[in-house]
């Protein structure tokens, strides 16, 4: 089992991005045949399904621990997805956690009536370094389903991008060891700040609440106090 790798006071579940005042950028994985026509087009296509639940990812790097830097089957092309925030708020606002957490539901018999009520699971998962090895703190992954699945496709869509040539180039510094040139190419994460009750919705770290030993976590990047961050799956 991986040994999580250290990180500096990073609260355990804050959301990570990087984002506009108007804007979020996700990232997902697709076979060539996807990705071409919805970088070409700026949307996805007809083709591309609606009805079924779709995973997003803001974390660059979780990306490429999912999809092996841009080499696994059906996931060789890495696509960087614009979308708005008022979209992706309200994603997060009608949502669920994937599995039972305690943090959100102290009632089991709460939790599963509200993940039978609900279009959207969160899942927070270990964030990952440059060797795509675990760290302490987590990373939010944000599935779609139902109405969420189809607002993201054909309302929320912004731009998009495919950045499989910056994953191997990213990939390739870090082979070689250049590992202060393969950060200077990763995309600008920032805390993305929450309200108090959006992050009671997805378990996001409050932050002031004392964790282990005492610690305080630290402030989203506007200084709410709240970020958005991780557990689970």
């Amino acid at each position: 089992m991986e040994k999580p790798a250290e990180s500096a006071e990073e609260p355990k579940r804050r959301i990570r991005a990087l984002h506009t005042a108007e804007t979020i950028t996700v990232y997902q994985a697709y076979k060539p045949q996807i990705a071409e026509v919805t970088a070409r087009d700026g949307r996805f296509p007809a083709t591309w399904s609606r009805e079924r639940m779709t995973w997003i990812k803001p974390s660059f790097l979780w990306m490429m621990y999912r999809c092996g830097w841009a080499t696994k089957k059906l996931q060789e092309r890495v696509l960087a997805l614009e979308i708005t925030r008022t979209g992706f708020e309200s994603a997060l606002a009608g949502a669920c956690p994937s599995h039972h957490d305690r943090e959100v539901f102290a009632d089991r018999a709460a939790w599963g009536r509200r993940l039978h009520s609900t279009s959207v699971r969160v899942q927070w998962d270990p964030e990952r370094d440059l060797d795509l090895r675990p760290l302490a703190h987590r990373s939010l992954q944000l599935g779609l389903a139902g109405w969420a699945t189809r607002a993201y496709a054909d309302a929320w869509l912004v731009s998009v991008r495919d950045v499989t040539g910056l994953a191997h180039e990213i990939h390739a510094l870090v082979r070689a060891g250049d590992r202060a040139a393969a950060t200077a190419l990763l995309p600008d994460e920032r805390p993305y700040a929450i309200g108090d009750d959006l992050a009671g919705v997805i378990g996001a770290t409050r932050v002031g609440a004392t964790g282990p030993g005492g610690q305080s976590a630290l402030g989203g990047s506007d200084g709410t106090g709240v970020s958005g961050a991780a557990g689970g799956g």
